[in-house]
């Protein structure tokens, strides 16, 4: 698969592709549950997922800013 700028960033997908994201996302997470449940979350507000399976947030902002009550990273 070839990494196109902007291909990550907001708005980069449909909500549709959001479950093929996540799965790749929290593919090597041994929370995988609770990992899918908020990526997904994440990605049908956002319409995106960050690449790689964790970090890299920094590309997608909405991802990357959207906080839990107590001020942590709601999304994974």
């Amino acid at each position: 698969m070839e990494h196109q700028k902007g291909k990550f960033g907001p708005g980069s997908l449909r909500s549709n592709q959001c479950p093929n994201e996540c799965t790749r996302r929290c593919s090597k997470t041994q929370y995988h549950k609770p990992c899918m449940f908020f990526c997904q979350k994440c990605c049908h507000k956002c319409l995106c997922v960050p690449p790689g399976f964790y970090g890299n947030k920094q590309v997608c902002a909405c991802y990357n800013n959207w906080k839990t009550k107590r001020g942590g990273p709601k999304c994974p």
